[in-house]
């Protein structure tokens, strides 16, 4: 602790306004969305499928708005997104404690999506800005507050629950209403620290990001990585379920907790060892290497014993935890870097845009997979596939480094005015 300590405070007072701001999103976050499919479900009595269309609600407005708010932060400056957005989580989080019907919910529901979409590209432009050549480190301790909200927010959300689901999300909504507060008082009114976002239009900002080859490259061979990253809450929980029967559940939320704990213990420690031996290139590829391996030990652990299959779940969450967190901060910095100072909301917008697809389509097919393996008696076919997506992508982001295509742009030259 005393080494977090020390290293938040180096920084800008900005950039600890956005780790604190991190920490405490999605400390409201999880202590209420793992138990909101219940809530509907149980107190309220929503069928399955509408379970699944308010949750699937929150995760399209979020994903597919991404470049919205990017672009807005890029043209407004990071204060007016962050606030909207933290105000709009405590809108959309009160109405989910406290209507019951299904298009209140549907409505509230993505009013918590968007609201993520607007703050998140805002939140890492400014990170970025604020950090200066500090970016790496700045990205690895911003990831260590990002950690540790979402180990907390469970524990404390089920501490609450004990009393009342609305309490719950009463809660929540009040510290995103804090945060809406402390955002008006504590950031700047206007800054571009983004680059040249307000000049041209919205059309114009997209097509420079577009136009960006190599960072669209690098979105793509990174977009595998967020892939085997979901798979903690997809292809674990299916294995622990199946393998492991009724002790599956609990066996899934340790899981998560191992996972969030990885992070929050180890990533300055490994963001330091990384960044002494190897270029950020070279530290993508090894992070995303150890992520494909992590499904090794599933795919040769036998099915037969529980405590093997157990260990090797431990085994594949430490194992995707630390390649994670070896990426995290590289890739945060690569995203700048590629975008040369110019756009980086936007840019980050994209990416998550991106980022946000690959895990949509990725989830069905390995969900499809799961199903045809599980009868084929062969589920090792689903972690040897996980395994190929994490050497795809180590391999594709090799070859971005080795051709140079992940460093920086040079700066053009200014035009000679006569």
């Amino acid at each position: 602790m005393r080494h977090l300590w020390r290293q938040t405070r180096s920084f800008p007072p900005g950039a600890r306004l956005m780790m604190a701001n991190q920490f405490a999103i999605n400390l409201a976050f999880y202590m209420l969305m793992p138990y909101l499919a219940a809530h509907l479900s149980d107190e309220l009595g929503l069928a399955a499928w509408a379970v699944g269309l308010v949750l699937g609600v929150r995760n399209f407005s979020q994903q597919g708005m991404f470049l919205v708010g990017g672009t807005l932060a890029d043209r407004l400056g990071p204060k007016i997104p962050i606030m909207a957005g933290c105000l709009l989580r405590t809108l959309g989080f009160a109405l989910l404690g406290w209507v019951d019907d299904l298009p209140a919910l549907i409505a509230a529901s993505a009013a918590t999506g968007f609201a993520g979409a607007l703050f998140n590209p805002a939140v890492r432009a400014h990170l970025a800005a604020q950090a200066g050549e500090r970016r790496v480190d700045a990205f690895a301790t911003f990831n260590v507050y990002y950690q540790a909200g979402m180990l907390l927010g469970p524990v404390l959300g089920l501490a609450l629950l004990a009393a009342d689901f609305r309490l719950v999300c009463t809660v929540a909504a009040g510290i995103f209403a804090l945060l809406t507060l402390l955002q008006w008082r504590a950031l700047p009114a206007r800054p571009r620290p983004t680059g040249d976002g307000g000049q041209g239009g919205v059309l114009a900002q997209w097509r420079g990001v577009v136009a960006n080859r190599p960072f669209l490259l690098f979105s793509a061979a990174m977009t595998g990585s967020y892939v085997l990253g979901f798979q903690v809450y997809l292809a674990l929980p299916l294995a622990a379920t199946d393998f492991l029967g009724a002790g599956g559940t609990a066996v899934t939320s340790g899981l998560f907790v191992v996972s969030a704990a990885v992070a929050v213990v180890g990533q300055l420690r490994l963001t330091g060892w990384a960044r002494k031996r190897w270029q950020p290139g070279t530290a993508l590829v090894r992070g995303l290497t150890a992520m494909g391996l992590a499904f090794v030990p599933l795919a040769l652990g036998p099915r037969q014993s529980p405590t093997a299959v157990l260990v090797a779940l431990v085994a594949a969450v430490v194992l995707l935890a630390v390649g994670s967190s070896v990426v995290y901060p590289f890739e945060m910095d690569t995203v700048v870097a590629l975008s040369g100072g110019r756009l980086v909301a936007t840019h980050y917008g994209f990416y998550n845009t991106v980022s946000g697809l690959g895990i949509t389509l990725g989830n069905l097919g390995t969900g499809a997979l799961w199903d045809h393996t599980r009868r084929l008696d062969a589920t090792w076919l689903t972690w040897a596939a996980l395994t190929a997506t994490g050497a795809a992508c180590a391999t594709a982001v090799a070859a971005l480094a080795r051709s140079g295509r992940l460093a920086a742009p040079r700066p053009q030259p200014e035009p000679v005015v006569a």
